[in-house]
């Protein structure tokens, strides 16, 4: 018998889908000890400061897989700039946006409207418009000349130049997304390494990993829910989803919607927290530590009766290395649970469990 408290949520993964029970209780305020928040200025500190901040975000990745970071260094105006970019985007007419429709490239790129994107089948139609772009070795701020790309690497690289192409006619957008998406990346750079003290490895050892990663950029605007319609309507933002790499980096406007799925089935809000980023755990960390490192399922249902704007990075390896389950995570009663796999063909996997539903529903 059905337990009436609890209803089944359908998520996809790279394997096909997978079934949870989520309370039907409404959504609650996350308590502080479930999505921390974590000054993080001792990263470019001493070793023993690396170290005790090592020990925090261990604690927050195996227990909720979600935290806030303050004092992360990400410039104010490399954040504003990149804000006033999303919404110059966002605010041209839908022939303009369309020029540089995901449609047009092969490696997801640019601008997906709203309602042509599904993440969890069980909620719908996402109601959301998102530009996205992906790493190129020539704006690496560790600078990278693209002719200096390893032959076995180029296939890998996933940035198209159509979606600056067909906004040159925005002004500063590029220079504002590529600024923004430069500092995410040092930011990046330096929480890999950390993660690395997590999973008691030396600081460098994901450093030849890194050199071209995947380190995607994007914008997400979620259009306000009309006055008076908060309470009854049922669309969802982002449908409930994990996310694919190493983890990520989101910056969110004060408007909130982002809810975290914990460990008893109860959705949480990750409430907005001024001057952090949120950082979550991804599917490819979390096969690496062979789950000793939790990558969350998480929505954004966005109630709010103004727009609502936030730009994730999504951080992993360079998408040619295969990697297994790491051995400081395995012993005699924890054998490996999962099988060597690249980055690249891990989240290629989940784009083609995307790419069967919306042939599906294209008619």
């Amino acid at each position: 018998m059905s337990d009436p408290d609890f209803v089944k949520l359908e998520l996809r993964t790279a394997y096909g889908p997978v079934y949870r029970d989520v309370s039907t209780k409404a959504p609650r305020e996350a308590h502080a000890d479930e999505i921390p928040v974590i000054d993080i200025s001792p990263i470019d500190g001493d070793a023993d400061a690396r170290k005790a901040l090592a020990e925090q975000i261990k604690h927050a990745a195996m227990n909720t897989g979600f935290f806030y970071v303050k004092n992360h260094g990400v410039p104010e105006a490399a954040i504003r700039g990149a804000l006033e970019a999303s919404k110059t985007f966002f605010a041209q007419p839908i022939d303009k946006k369309q020029l540089v429709s995901k449609n047009l490239g092969k490696w997801y790129n640019g601008y997906s409207g709203n309602m042509t994107s599904k993440a969890s089948p069980t909620e719908g139609w996402d109601i959301r418009e998102s530009f996205s772009w992906r790493y190129e070795p020539q704006y690496d701020p560790d600078p990278k000349d693209p002719k200096d790309v390893p032959a076995e690497v180029w296939p890998y690289i996933r940035g198209e130049n159509y979606v600056w192409d067909g906004t040159d006619h925005l002004p500063d957008f590029k220079q504002g997304c590529i600024t923004y998406w430069q500092e995410c990346l040092k930011l990046a750079r330096k929480l890999v390494r950390i993660f690395a003290l997590c999973l008691d490895l030396p600081e460098e050892y994901f450093d030849s990993l890194t050199q071209y990663p995947g380190a995607d950029g994007v914008f997400n605007y979620y259009p306000a829910m009309p006055e008076g319609e908060e309470e009854t309507r049922k669309d969802i933002g982002l449908g409930s989803h994990t996310d694919l790499q190493c983890f990520t980096l989101l910056w969110q406007d004060m408007n909130g919607g982002l809810q975290v799925l914990n460990n008893e089935g109860e959705w949480i809000k990750a409430t907005p927290v001024e001057g952090t980023f949120v950082v979550n755990i991804a599917d490819y960390l979390q096969r690496l530590s062979n789950d000793k490192l939790k990558s969350t399922v998480h929505r954004v249902y966005n109630r709010a009766t103004v727009d609502r704007y936030s730009m994730p990075f999504f951080y992993g390896f360079q998408f040619d290395q295969k990697c297994g389950v790491l051995p400081t995570c395995t012993g005699p009663d924890n054998p490996p649970k999962y099988e060597p796999i690249s980055c690249g063909d891990w989240c290629q996997l989940r784009f083609q469990q995307v790419d069967q539903e919306s042939k599906m529903t294209a008619y």
